[in-house]
């Protein structure tokens, strides 16, 4: 085997003695190729003009173009000319020429790629180092080659291989041949392969195009049912029309809210439990958003709001899967079930806060029986001529900055519980709790409804609301406090309960339903009609340390308290404070001056015990 040079064997042909006939067979093959490219023939039917360019014009028995496979390791026959196939398949799948590894192993193919000069071997049968290829050389027939690199510019992108089927030396003229016509075919291999990446291209293209029109037309499509208002059960109907497919809407609960198609091709409720809401970013999405996940032969679509996941849109994922214009119809539905839900919500929103205010406005002294108030609440679906009790809730969260969500969070599920209730309680926020005036006569409806018709214990109702509360992401308890069920005016029954919450909370009950009888006297108390008079019998003894509270910023009211209620212990109360046990004793020593009263007495123990007790029951109406 031997690398052969233009000044080798042979002797050389001018360029003047070529004949004329010759010459134009030279330029009608060169035509031939840049016809063929520019007419966008496949790379495959180019390779193939160039061997058989090559084996026609120089008289070779065969002809073969090799070039880099997708590896870049090996070169592949990809174009011939008088081989067979069987040969091509085997060499091609069997012997690849490497294009790396042990030298002495290198192919002809291989040297001229890898030099950029050409490589001939005049008798195979007596260069061991093309051991390898031998039996597939004598099958197919031919005894002498010549490679000759493809070379575009600086760079070798394949080689041209001519075989003779006896052995031959190649002389200088018949490399110089060879090589001007694989210059040319460097030159067509590079623009056929630039002609299908621009077809390719094109094509890539043409289908985004056509997918984003299609895209625009389910996204238009899907808005305008929600513009319609045609709700979650339009949207979910158009998306199942879409993706042939049964679909299913549940919010951040796991409630049900819309849903299309045979049940039994949508999952269960423990099912659609089992998925977290939020999702673990690590895991394989169908949508490089995170936005589809599969579960259980099914596909959760995510549905955000403001960051926040609100709802998940459920489908079977069916043998055949998505296809892209699928994946679109999900993307696009998911955007118009947030913009849905953001309008229930921004609707939710004003309804509570016109709630809000006619409680407000009850709640402050207005006469529940006044024309314009009753309008309003029967606007709004409430029955102020009816007797109402009064229930005030409140949360236990344990970061602040979460507490305003957990409570609108909250009015949400409450107000949800009330509207299955005929008459329709009034349930809103005021003074940061969490309240509701509950008609006594009131009777469940729908579903939920019992079998008695009869109006339900506000006991139970109590129960019901404690729960929906303390089930708010966030919350670690809730406590809820209802008035007497005997007939009040709607502010005597809002300053019950609110007093019986105060109470149960000072004395450290919580995340229970309370109710006056709870309370001992404190509960008989909160039922008195002039909170006055408490005031008033409990200053006899503390309206002197209320004073200093108030004028000069101490906490000895509070420190009184905090001493009664450890049993009169020093450590335990300053602990409780979290100040020094010296410092309770000075507050002590300060209320005893202050107030002129021995608090080593035990009548002045129990003077100042029950002046507490009647400033909690007349403070009922304030805030804890």
């Amino acid at each position: 085997m031997s690398t052969l040079s233009r000044e080798g064997a042979g002797p050389a042909r001018s360029s003047g003695s070529e004949s004329h006939a010759e010459l134009r067979r030279w330029l009608e093959a060169v035509q031939a190729l840049s016809s063929a490219v520019s007419s966008g023939r496949s790379l495959r039917e180019v390779l193939d003009l160039v061997a058989d360019t090559a084996r026609s014009l120089l008289g070779f028995d065969f002809c073969g173009v090799l070039i880099p496979d997708g590896s870049g390791r090996n070169l592949v026959i990809e174009g011939w000319s008088g081989l067979a196939a069987e040969y091509v398949a085997r060499v091609n799948s069997d012997r690849p020429v490497r294009l790396r590894g042990n030298g002495l192993h290198h192919a002809p193919s291989s040297q001229a790629f890898r030099s950029g000069e050409p490589v001939a071997v005049r008798d195979i049968a007596r260069e061991p180092q093309f051991t390898p290829w031998g039996g597939v050389a004598k099958e197919q027939g031919y005894r002498s080659m010549l490679s000759v690199p493809l070379v575009a510019g600086s760079e070798v992108v394949g080689t041209l291989n001519s075989y003779h089927s006896v052995a031959h030396d190649f002389t200088d003229h018949e490399i110089e041949r060879l090589t001007l016509l694989a210059n040319h075919a460097a030159i067509a291999l590079t623009s056929a392969r630039m002609v299908k990446e621009l077809q390719q291209l094109t094509t890539s293209l043409r289908g985004q195009r056509d997918l984003l029109t299609k895209s625009e037309r389910i996204h238009e499509r899907l808005l305008a049912v929600a513009l319609r208002a045609g709700g979650l059960d339009g949207i979910v109907m158009t998306l199942a029309e879409l993706v042939s497919r049964p679909v299913l809407v549940e919010d951040a609960r796991g409630t049900v809210l819309a849903l299309t198609g045979p049940l039994a091709e949508l999952p269960g409720a423990d099912v659609r439990a089992a998925l977290p809401l939020e999702e673990d970013r690590s895991e394989p999405h169908m949508l490089g958003t995170g936005l589809v996940r599969e579960h259980g032969g099914h596909v959760a679509v995510t549905v955000r709001l403001a960051g926040e996941v609100v709802a998940r849109l459920w489908l079977p994922r069916g043998a055949g899967g998505f296809s892209a214009l699928d994946e679109r119809a999900l993307e696009h539905a998911s955007i118009v079930v947030s913009l849905e839900l953001f309008r229930l919500r921004t609707g939710t929103e004003v309804e509570h806060r016109l709630r809000g205010e006619l409680l407000t406005d009850i709640l402050s002294g207005a006469a529940a029986e006044s024309r314009p108030l009753r309008e309003r609440a029967d606007r709004l679906g409430h029955d102020l001529s009816r007797p109402h009790a009064a229930l005030v809730g409140q949360l236990e969260v344990a970061t602040g900055s979460r507490r305003p969500r957990a409570y609108q969070r909250a009015l949400t599920l409450v107000s949800e519980l009330a509207a299955t209730y005929r008459p329709r309680p009034l349930v809103a926020m005021h003074q940061g709790a969490m309240v509701a005036l509950w008609p006594l006569d009131g009777v469940r409806t729908g579903a939920a409804a019992g079998a008695t018709g009869q109006a339900e214990p506000m006991g139970a109702v109590a129960s019901s609301i404690r729960r929906a509360m303390a089930s708010v992401p966030g919350a670690e308890g809730a406590t809820v406090a209802v008035s007497a069920t005997e007939r009040q005016t709607v502010r005597q029954a809002y300053r019950t309960a609110r007093g019986a919450l105060n109470v149960a909370l000072r004395t450290g009950r919580s995340d229970i339903v309370v109710t006056p009888d709870d309370l001992g006297v404190a509960g008989l108390l909160l039922q008195l009609n002039d909170a006055r008079q408490l005031v008033a019998f409990a200053d006899r003894t503390l309206a002197a340390v209320r004073e200093h509270d108030l004028r000069r910023g101490t906490h000895l009211l509070r420190t009184l308290r905090v001493y009664l209620d450890s049993d009169l212990g020093r450590t335990e109360a300053a602990q409780r404070l979290n100040v020094h046990p010296n410092t309770v004793s000075q507050r002590l020593r300060r209320i005893e001056v202050v107030a002129d009263i021995d608090l080593s007495a035990p009548t002045t123990i129990v003077e100042v015990s029950a002046a507490l007790l009647l400033l909690d029951v007349a403070e009922g109406g304030q805030p804890a």
